[in-house]
């Protein structure tokens, strides 16, 4: 049984067990209990259920395992011959949870 979900505009596939790694969700905390209610697609071994565009009723439940920042990325933006040059740095905050249930 798996379940496609959709948090901070991006879709992931889980499963119960596995550990999700997302962006940041606002004022949660490592330990706290997170519920993801925008389920795209859940995956039973009685059928297949497709939300349109998301299925009513059906819940992700996860533990917040941790949170960390993500790798470094350079923003670097210049025009030759001009003197314009800018460098930018960009962290993402990372949090893993791990998948308890999946269902309605």
């Amino acid at each position: 049984m798996y379940a496609v979900i959709e948090t901070c505009g991006r879709q992931y596939r889980v499963e119960q067990g596995v550990e999700l790694e997302h962006e940041l969700l606002p004022n949660v905390d490592v330990g706290q209990t997170v519920e993801f209610d925008k389920v795209l697609l859940w995956v039973t071994e009685e059928g297949v259920q497709v939300g349109t565009p998301y299925l009513s009723g059906v819940t992700v439940k996860g533990e917040v395992r941790s949170t960390r920042r993500g790798e470094k990325i350079i923003i670097y933006k210049y025009k030759p011959k001009k003197g314009y040059r800018r460098k930018q740095g960009h962290r993402q905050g990372i949090m893993t949870t791990t998948i308890t249930s999946i269902g309605g």
